[in-house]
C-alpha cells in the first residue's frame, strides 16, 4: 500500500518506548541464552500458549468425571492463572486472544454499541455461538445487540467476558467441540469455562501501568485477593480489580474536513474523527466466590460485581454536507428551518457551479442576513461537530447450591443462577436538530439503554453402574434445567426522542448519531424453557471409550429441539490415541434480536443514514421480508488426534460446522416516501427522517472446516525448565446459502473472508530460579476489511477491498518471582510495533489510518510493568 503525504494524528513515539524495546531483548537474551520464555508455574508447563499439563484436569466435555487435556475425547485447551495473566493485554478478551488461536477479537472503535462490548469469535462463528460457564454454571449474555458487527458479527448478542478480573482466575478451559446437547443453546462453536480460584488463606496485591509506544492510552490498573477460612473446612476467596484506560487515535484528516477548513470553516476539529481504542473510566471488577466441605454435603456460592464507563468516538458531521443537520441535497444548498412558518427564508448555495465549496466567509455573510425566524445550524456549530458516544455498564452474577452423595456411589447437584447485564447509553456533542436551537444543556443527552436479565435453576445427578460388557464402570449423568430470560428496552431522554418543530422542515430527529429509545418502542420482553437431558460414558474396552448425551430443551416462544452428541476415543497404544465426535446443536434467537426497536447511524455506501432496526414481527420489516426467528441449528463433525509421551504433547483435530438458518441483520432496505409516510400515519413518527430499515432473520447457511494443530514440550534448556509451544489454527467458513433480498454479496463476502484463515502461536517459556522470560510469535494471516463496514463494495466491479497481508507479532516479558513473594515483570505487547497496512481511503471516506478491524490491534505496540507480593 502506498504511503499518505498526511501524518497521523498521533503523538510521536516516545524515546522510552525504543529503550524499553531494546532493553527486553537484551534482557531476555541475557537472562535465558538464547531463548525468551512465557512463564509457567512449576507444576503448570504451558502448551500452545494455554497452559497445559498432562496431568491438569477439565469439566468439560463429559458430565462424569474429569478428564485430563491427554486423555479426553474432545479437544480442550487449559489456561492457568499465571499463563492467562502475565501478558500486557488487561482485558479477559484480549488475553484469550493472544492464547487460543481459533478466537479472534479486535478493537471496535466506531460501531455503536459494539464499541462497548467487542464481539469475539471462537472458530469464526459469531459471538452467541460460544457458551460461557463460571465453575461449570451458565453465564449470562450482555445486554449489547452488535448491530454494527462489520458483517461476521451483526446482530449477534454474547456475553461480556470482560467483567471478570485476571486474579481471580484458577484455569480457564476451551472446549474446541460442539456441545449443545451437554449445556444446551449457544454452544455451537463450543465453551469457555472460567475456573474461580479456591483459597482459604493469603492472597496479592497488584500493581499494573502500560503505555502504547505512540505515548496515548496509559492504562493503569490495581488488584488485590485475600483468602479467608470459612469455618474449619471452607474458603471464601475476594478478589477485586480496578483498571483506569486513556483512549488512543489512529487517525489521519478527513477529505472533507480539510475541504471545510480550506474554505475557511472555523472550529473543524483536527482531526475531525478519531479512530481508536475508547476511553475507559472505573473499570470496577469484583468476584466472590466461598464453598463449605461436608462430609456428605458441599455447600458454594459464587458471583461477580462489574461496572465501567466507556467514551469512544463517532462520525464526524460535515457542516457542509451532513443530512438532516447542515444540508439535504447532498451539500448543495444549506438546510434552513422556519421557526414561525411566517414567510420563506432564502436560499444559501454552498457550493458552487463546478462542485467547488463557496468560502466560508461569503456564506457566514448570508447565514448572518437571515431573518430572525429563519435556522441554522450553521450559526452556532460552523465547524461541525463529532459527537462522543458511550455508556455505563453494569454486570451482576450470583449463583448459589449444594451438591453432595446418595448412598452407594450417587452424585448430585442442586444450583439456583441469577445474572443481569445493564447498559446506559450517553451520546453527546451532538444534536436533535429537530429542535432548532433548544437544545439540551452541554449537548448532551440520555438515548436510554438496555438490561439482559437471566434467571435458572439446575439439577444434576450421576452415578457409576458396574456392568459385564464394559472394562470400567458404565458413568451415567442426568439432570434437569429451568430457565428465563429477559430483555428490557429502557426509554431515552426527551431531548434524545423528541420530534421537534422542524422534523416535517427535513431536520433529523432525535440525538444525531443514536437517536433515544422512544416509550413507545420501550419495553421488556422474556422468555421461559426447560431442558432435560441424559450423559452415558462407556470404557468398552481399555483401548476404546464411547459417549453419547441427548438434550431435549423446550422454549415458550417457539417450540421444542432435541440435540444428541457421539464421542468416541480409541487408545492405539499407551501414547498414541484417535479421537472423534459427532453432535447437532442449536442457538435460539433471544429475546433481544425477536423485539428491540433501534434507531442509529451509519454508512450507506459513502455517506451517513439513519437506519432503524425493527422486530421482524413489525409490519414494515414484514413488508420488506421478514418473518418470525427460528432456531439455528447445527452438525458438528471433529476427528482428532493425540500423542503424548514424556514431556511431549502433540494433539491435531480437525472439524466441520454446519449451521442451517444463521441469525443476523439483514442488510438496509431503502424506505419510500410512500413507506415512510404510512409508518408516521400508522403511529411511528420517528420514522420521519429513516432513510431505511433493517430486521433480523434466518437468511443464510454456512459451513466451517478447520483444523487444530497443538504440541508442547518441556526441556532442561539453557540453565532451567523451557517449554516449547506451537499452536496453529486454519479455519474456513463458507456461505452455502444465501437470501439474496435479505444480505447482499459484500456481507457474505465479509463473512467468508473477514478473519485471517491461519492464525498460530509459538512460545518458548523459561523458568529459572527467580527468573523468568517469555516469548510469543503470534502469526495472523491475510485478512479482508471493506471500508466502514458499509456493505458497499460488489465482488463484481472490483470494488475497493482492502486485503491485509500477514503478520507476525512478538511479545515478550521477563520477570522475578523473590522468595518474600515480591514479583516484579516488564515487558511489551506486539514489541516491534506492527500495524496494519495504511488504509488507502482513510482520509477520503473517514479518516481511520488503518482497517479497523485488525485481528491484532491497530494501536501497535504496548509495553507495560507489573509489580506485586503474594502473601
Amino acid at each position: 500500500m502506498g504511503k499518505r503525504e498526511q501524518p497521523y494524528a498521533r503523538v510521536s513515539r516516545t524515546p522510552l518506548a525504543s529503550a524499553v524495546r531494546w532493553a527486553l531483548i537484551a534482557a531476555t537474551l541475557a537472562g535465558s541464552g538464547t531463548a525468551i520464555a512465557q512463564t509457567a508455574e512449576p507444576a503448570t508447563p504451558p502448551s500452545t500458549g494455554e497452559a497445559t499439563t498432562l496431568d491438569t484436569v477439565s469439566v468439560l466435555g463429559s458430565r462424569g468425571q474429569p478428564r485430563t487435556v491427554s486423555s479426553s475425547a474432545v479437544p480442550i485447551d487449559i489456561i492457568s492463572a499465571e499463563e492467562f495473566r502475565n501478558q500486557g493485554a488487561t482485558d479477559a478478551l484480549d488475553q484469550l486472544r493472544v492464547l487460543v488461536p481459533s478466537f479472534n477479537v479486535s478493537t471496535i472503535p466506531i460501531d455503536d454499541a459494539a464499541s462497548l462490548v467487542r464481539p469475539a469469535n471462537l472458530r469464526g462463528l459469531p459471538p452467541d455461538n460460544t457458551l460461557v460457564l463460571v465453575n461449570g454454571k451458565r453465564f449470562h449474555r450482555s445486554a449489547v445487540i452488535t448491530f454494527l458487527g462489520h458483517g461476521l458479527s451483526d446482530g449477534s448478542q454474547g456475553p461480556d467476558l470482560s467483567v471478570f478480573p485476571s486474579m481471580a482466575l484458577e484455569q480457564v478451559e476451551v472446549l474446541r467441540d460442539g456441545a449443545a446437547a451437554q449445556y444446551g443453546s449457544d454452544a455451537i462453536a463450543g465453551v469457555v469455562n472460567f475456573g474461580l480460584k479456591k483459597i482459604s488463606e493469603g492472597g496479592a496485591f497488584e500493581a499494573f501501568a502500560g503505555q502504547y509506544y505512540e505515548g496515548d492510552g496509559f492504562t493503569t490498573q490495581y488488584s488485590v485477593q485475600i483468602g479467608l477460612p470459612l469455618t474449619a473446612n471452607g474458603y471464601a476467596t475476594f478478589t477485586a480489580e480496578w483498571r483506569n484506560a486513556d483512549a488512543t487515535s489512529r487517525s489521519v484528516q478527513r477529505d472533507d474536513a480539510a475541504a471545510a477548513i480550506a474554505a475557511g470553516y472555523p472550529g473543524v476539529p483536527v482531526p475531525a474523527q478519531i479512530w481508536g481504542s475508547p476511553e475507559v473510566n472505573d473499570d470496577l471488577k469484583f468476584v466472590a466466590n466461598l464453598g463449605i466441605t461436608g462430609e456428605s454435603v458441599d455447600l458454594y456460592l459464587f458471583g461477580n460485581y462489574a461496572k465501567r464507563d466507556v467514551d469512544g468516538g463517532f462520525y464526524f458531521r460535515d457542516p457542509t454536507a451532513r443530512s438532516g443537520v447542515y444540508s439535504n441535497d447532498g451539500g448543495e444548498t444549506l438546510l434552513i428551518g422556519n421557526t414561525t412558518g411566517v414567510g420563506t427564508c432564502p436560499t444559501i448555495a454552498l457550493r458552487d457551479a463546478n462542485g467547488n465549496l463557496i468560502p466560508y466567509s461569503t456564506v457566514s455573510s448570508a447565514v448572518s442576513a437571515l431573518p430572525s425566524n429563519c435556522f441554522t445550524f450553521l450559526s452556532s456549530l460552523p465547524g461541525g461537530f463529532t459527537p462522543r458516544f458511550g455508556g455505563s455498564l453494569e454486570d451482576v452474577s450470583v449463583v448459589g447450591g449444594i451438591k453432595g452423595t446418595w448412598g452407594n456411589g450417587w452424585h448430585w447437584d442442586a444450583s439456583v443462577t441469577y445474572g443481569r447485564n445493564d447498559i446506559d447509553f450517553t451520546i453527546y456533542n451532538t444534536v436533535n436538530a429537530s429542535l432548532g436551537a433548544a437544545q439540551p444543556e452541554g449537548l448532551r443527552f440520555s438515548p436510554g439503554g438496555n438490561t439482559q436479565t437471566e434467571k435458572g435453576v439446575n439439577f444434576d445427578v450421576g452415578t457409576d453402574f458396574e456392568t459385564s460388557f464394559t472394562a470400567q464402570p458404565l458413568r451415567l449423568s442426568a439432570g434437569a434445567e429451568w430457565r428465563e430470560e429477559s430483555f428490557e428496552v429502557k426509554a431515552g431522554d426527551g431531548p434524545s426522542t423528541a420530534i421537534g418543530p422542524l422534523t416535517q422542515q427535513g431536520f433529523a430527529l432525535g440525538s444525531n448519531g443514536f437517536n433515544g429509545f422512544s416509550p413507545r418502542t420501550a419495553g421488556e420482553w422474556d422468555r421461559k424453557n426447560w431442558a432435560v437431558y441424559l450423559d452415558l460414558e462407556a470404557q468398552f474396552t481399555e483401548q476404546l471409550l464411547l459417549a453419547a448425551a441427548v438434550r431435549h430443551e423446550d422454549f415458550d416462544d417457539f417450540g421444542s429441539t432435541t440435540n444428541g452428541k457421539l464421542t468416541a476415543r480409541f487408545d492405539v497404544s499407551d501414547t498414541f490415541a484417535l479421537r472423534g465426535a459427532y453432535n447437532t446443536g442449536f442457538r435460539a434467537p433471544t429475546p433481544g434480536q425477536a423485539n428491540i426497536s433501534q434507531i442509529s447511524t451509519a454508512f450507506n455506501g459513502s455517506v451517513l443514514e439513519d437506519i432503524a432496526t425493527l422486530p421482524p414481527t413489525n409490519p414494515i420489516a414484514i413488508l420488506k421480508g421478514a418473518r418470525a426467528l427460528t432456531p439455528e441449528e447445527s452438525k458438528n463433525l471433529s476427528l482428532g488426534m493425540v500423542w503424548s509421551s514424556g514431556d511431549w504433547l502433540v494433539t491435531v483435530d480437525g472439524y466441520r460446522i454446519e449451521v442451517e438458518d444463521r441469525i443476523a441483520l439483514s442488510t438496509s432496505f431503502a424506505l419510500t416516501p410512500a413507506e415512510r409516510d404510512a409508518l408516521v400515519a400508522s403511529g411511528n413518527p420517528e420514522a420521519a427522517s429513516l432513510s431505511s430499515v433493517t430486521y433480523f432473520g434466518n437468511a443464510f447457511d454456512t459451513t466451517t472446516t478447520g483444523v487444530d494443530l497443538v504440541t508442547s514440550v518441556e526441556t532442561a534448556h539453557f540453565g532451567g525448565k523451557t517449554t516449547y509451544s506451537l499452536a496453529v489454527n486454519w479455519n474456513k467458513t463458507e456461505v452455502d446459502r444465501y437470501d439474496a433480498n435479505f444480505i447482499n454479496e459484500a456481507r457474505v463476502y465479509k463473512i467468508e473472508e473477514s478473519l485471517p484463515k491461519t492464525k498460530g502461536y509459538f512460545s518458548v517459556n523459561h523458568q529459572r530460579e527467580v527468573f523468568h522470560a517469555n516469548l510469543r510469535l503470534g502469526y495472523y494471516g491475510s485478512w479482508y476489511e471493506d471500508h466502514l463496514d458499509s456493505g458497499a463494495i460488489t465482488i463484481e466491479d472490483g470494488g475497493l477491498p482492502i486485503y491485509e497481508d500477514s503478520k507476525l507479532i512478538v511479545d515478550a516479558e521477563v520477570g522475578w518471582t523473590f522468595p518474600s513473594g515480591l514479583y516484579v515483570n516488564v515487558g511489551a505487547q506486539n514489541l516491534f510495533d506492527e500495524t496494519p497496512d495504511d488504509n488507502p481511503w482513510g482520509a477520503s471516506v473517514a479518516g481511520a489510518a488503518y482497517p479497523v478491524h485488525s485481528p491484532y490491534g491497530f494501536n501497535g505496540g504496548f509495553y507495560y510493568a507489573r509489580v506485586g507480593w503474594k502473601f
